[in-house]
């Protein structure tokens, strides 16, 4: 389980047709990820994208091309990334990875909060704050989307900007 603190977040981009030991790629990779105890990894499937060979793949034309940009994501420490690292260069193969510093901030649990005081904000930092909220598509709130609902209640609470990604 991560901690809250600096961690790499790993971003891997290859194709929907990428294959490891005859196994789609990302598929083989997320399992990889789980069962050496990545606390959370997600893939999403792109609409549009081009990688190293520059040919052109959109939803558009997915018929034709079957081969969408895959992007597996996921967030873990220095120094189990560097565990983790040399079987994932074998499965990306000719596909890129890519490596940023971040910092993981979690909210005090929800236990904590009945201890705080009324006007106490749950986050200590003063600067703006990036969420990522996951969930399932068929998850629903009130007879609709629940992904919709919470992109309605969070315009209309005044957050800057909300996008949904399909995983």
């Amino acid at each position: 389980m991560l901690g809250t603190g600096p961690d790499k977040k790993v971003s891997i981009y290859i194709g929907e047709d990428h294959s490891y030991h005859g196994h789609a790629a990302y598929l083989a990779i997320v399992e990889y990820l789980f069962r050496r105890g990545v606390t959370m990894a997600t893939a999403i499937r792109g609409i549009a994208g081009f990688g190293a060979d520059h040919h052109l793949h959109t939803i558009v034309i997915e018929r034709l091309t079957e081969n969408l940009p895959i992007k597996v994501q996921f967030l873990e420490s220095e120094e189990k990334l560097a565990d983790l690292l040399p079987e994932l260069c074998r499965m990306v193969g000719t596909g890129l990875i890519e490596i940023e510093n971040t910092v993981v901030d979690k909210p005090r649990r929800p236990a904590d909060r009945r201890r705080a005081e009324p006007d106490q904000p749950l986050r200590s930092s003063t600067t703006a704050q990036f969420l990522r909220i996951c969930i399932n598509d068929r998850d629903m709130w009130r007879g609709r989307p629940l992904y919709q609902a919470l992109v309605e209640c969070l315009r209309a609470n005044g957050v800057a900007g909300v996008t949904v990604f399909q995983g």
